[in-house]
């Protein structure tokens, strides 16, 4: 068996807030810039507060600075719309409530505004991140779905081994967002057939592959005895002497581990599997 190109496209999914650390990427923008546009937003919606407070004498101006939080938690999620509800509400107290240019309130009726804009920015930002966290898992489950597919439309076309396996590997790097790599061990020689997602294979990770390919059993990354390895190992059971080994990097991952990875990998696998049942009963014929 030839070793395959490995075709490490990528495809680009804009995750949600609830990735590694709890902030990610919105869009591909840092964390760093989604707060420091979060603070603009409240900027600009305290100018244009300074506008209608001088001259069309805007009676309620605290709606005004519930539009940034809108566009924060719709946009980028639920640590910059909480950033933005607080700098809204400072923004408010300090530049339009008596007395003027401090954080002190004397007036009642502007002490309650500014609960009411607390309390109205707080319940929005929460709606507008829930239906943003929503849309996301719903792309997320599409991308899944599609990436399953693909490889499905592999194995009915009827590709080459080398080609279903990379099918494979990018399947489980579009499915957990994480590097992955597929192995084969034959006779007790180990070779690292597919890598996608910009998958990094050292000895660690092909001594830790060869590990589950005899044990036959899922490993968890980075605990004994192969604690030194990143990835995740499930082993493929196969009709023939071939036994493949599925690998995924989740320590490089947009997301977290995921309890229910095994529905995944035994998809993949059963369709690595299915490809060699139908190679040997095509060659028996």
């Amino acid at each position: 068996m030839s070793n395959p190109a490995n075709n490490d496209e990528t495809h680009s999914i804009a995750w949600p807030s609830t990735a590694k650390g709890g902030g990610g990427r919105a869009g591909g923008v840092p964390v760093l810039l989604q707060y420091g546009a979060s603070l603009l937003l409240v900027a600009a919606a305290t100018l244009v507060a300074f506008v209608a407070y001088n001259v069309a004498a805007v009676p309620d101006l605290t709606l005004i600075f519930v539009l940034p939080v809108v566009i924060a938690a719709t946009t980028f999620g639920w640590g910059p719309s909480v950033a933005t509800v607080i700098a809204s509400v400072l923004a408010f107290d300090f530049f339009f409530t008596r007395p003027y240019f401090t954080l002190r309130m004397t007036d009642p009726s502007e002490i309650w505004a500014s609960i009411l804009l607390l309390v109205t920015a707080a319940i929005v930002s929460a709606v507008a991140g829930q239906s943003r966290r929503r849309a996301f898992e719903a792309q997320r489950a599409a991308d899944q779905a599609q990436a399953l597919q693909q490889l499905a439309h592999a194995v009915i076309a009827e590709r080459s081994q080398n080609e279903i396996l990379q099918a494979a590997a990018t399947a489980l790097s579009r499915i957990f967002a994480a590097p992955a790599a597929i192995f084969s061990a034959t006779d007790g020689r180990l070779r690292t057939e597919a890598t996608a997602g910009g998958a990094v294979v050292g000895e660690t990770e092909s001594k830790a592959a060869r590990h589950v390919s005899e044990i036959q059993t899922h490993v968890l990354g980075e605990t004994y005895p192969n604690d030194q390895s990143r990835f995740d190992f499930w082993p493929v059971a196969t009709p023939t002497a071939c036994r493949y080994v599925l690998g995924v990097d989740f320590k490089n991952a947009a997301y977290e581990r995921p309890f229910d990875a095994e529905r995944f990998t035994d998809i993949i696998g059963a369709y690595i599997a299915a490809n060699l049942t139908s190679s040997d009963h095509s060659t028996e014929v």
